[in-house]
């Protein structure tokens, strides 16, 4: 419903401004104008209004870029360049996959011709001496830049559009100034989405002031450890709980008494329990010997990436009572640190590593937490110092 009330809204207002605009441009001899659109007009013009509206966006920067002097009325431009600008924003802001990249490029183009035009009539020289389609090109780089703040990929993507090196220094200034002018006031609207949905995002270092952070202190605990030879049905309530959907488990030696802490020897991977319980890799304990089948490494590619939920998995009342050995397919050598490890160089095993679980231990070796991406993500430098987030659980 609020998809289709934005494109009505949209198609209502381009068709109002149409109808009201005055703004015919004759058809002459030197129109390169690719796709014009008389509408309102009379015979032998076209609607520059309809023309930029209703062709694609790309057309219409083009259109912007390289049209003559004289194309455009600073009207026309100054009322599409508002009027685009905030459907723009209302429609990126829509549950749908929705670009902002080319519509930032004709919005700067836009105002950057308009700016052009204000230049050239602000001097009384017959001579037109600011080309209006050149500001276009550095409005439309402005506009892009302090919204996505990229500097030097965009500053190669805009020379490689206009296939002209010499327009590289200025972009490049343009963007700079851009980007420092932006950061000063808000981040990137990339940034200001990832913070909206929540999702667990790790910049390149971590914030400035968690050196006196620890491990021990971001870490998820107690954690959920599975024993090397664990029963079938302790395995399958694990991963059918639904509160703790957890992705990586410890295996330790041997879980005494219930959450207490227990020697590491290895992780495993929910996706690799779920494979295991699919093929029945179970016996029964019978005299202290454990014998099962062996599975291939095949089976494992053949599940990947769309493993099977756990509630796919049916497992009888008898085959929960059976024991599986975890010591031939998990990791005997996970990753793992000190619980006094500091946070920064947790933070950079993260991003070097690409990490996904880090297992904390104790003095004696012991698992006594688990740290994840969504546990570094929470913390980030706000307008207070440091910050904790709430992060999305799937």
């Amino acid at each position: 419903m609020e998809a289709m009330l934005v494109a009505a809204v949209t198609a209502t207002v381009s068709f109002t401004m149409i109808y009201f605009s005055n703004d015919c441009q004759p058809l002459g001899p030197d129109h390169k104008e690719e796709y014009p659109l008389q509408l309102f007009c009379a015979d032998g013009e076209y609607n520059s209004m309809a023309t930029t509206f209703f062709n694609t966006p790309e057309r219409s920067v083009r259109s912007l870029f390289h049209n003559q002097p004289g194309t455009f009325n600073p009207l026309t431009l100054g009322l599409f360049t508002l009027t685009y600008f905030f459907l723009a924003c209302w429609t990126y802001g829509l549950t749908v996959s929705a670009g902002v990249f080319i519509p930032s490029l004709l919005i700067g183009a836009a105002w950057g011709r308009l700016c052009g035009i204000m230049m050239a009539a602000i001097t009384s020289s017959s001579s037109v001496w600011a080309d209006p389609g050149k500001y276009a090109l550095i409005g439309a780089a402005a506009q892009l830049g302090g919204i996505v703040r990229m500097t030097l990929s965009l500053t190669v993507i805009m020379v490689e559009a206009t296939g002209n090196v010499t327009y590289g220094l200025p972009i490049m200034l343009v963007l700079m100034t851009a980007k420092i002018v932006g950061d000063y006031f808000e981040e990137g609207l990339y940034d200001i989405h990832i913070k909206l949905q929540s999702v667990p995002f790790l910049h390149w270092d971590a914030p400035a002031t968690s050196h006196w952070l620890t491990a021990r202190e971001v870490m998820s605990s107690p954690v959920t450890c599975f024993n090397r030879i664990e029963k079938v049905g302790t395995i399958v309530d694990v991963l059918s709980n639904t509160a703790t959907n957890h992705n990586g488990f410890p295996v330790v030696v041997h879980v005494a008494h219930g959450d207490e802490p227990a020697k590491l020897c290895g992780l495993i991977l929910r996706s690799q329990l779920i494979v295991l319980l699919k093929h029945k890799v179970f016996v029964e304990l019978a005299r202290s010997r454990l014998t099962q089948r062996k599975l291939q490494l095949k089976d494992f590619r053949d599940a990947y990436p769309r493993f099977p939920p756990i509630q796919s998995i049916h497992v009888s009342q008898d085959e929960r009572e059976c024991m599986m050995d975890l010591t031939e397919f998990m990791n005997p050598t996970p990753y793992s640190v000190p619980q006094e490890t500091s946070l920064p160089r947790v933070f950079k095993l993260f991003r070097a590593l690409g990490l996904r679980h880090l297992v904390i231990l104790d003095d004696e070796n012991r698992a006594v937490g688990l740290v994840t991406r969504k546990d570094l993500a929470r913390y980030h430098l706000g307008k207070h110092g440091l910050e904790e987030l709430q992060l999305a659980q799937t």
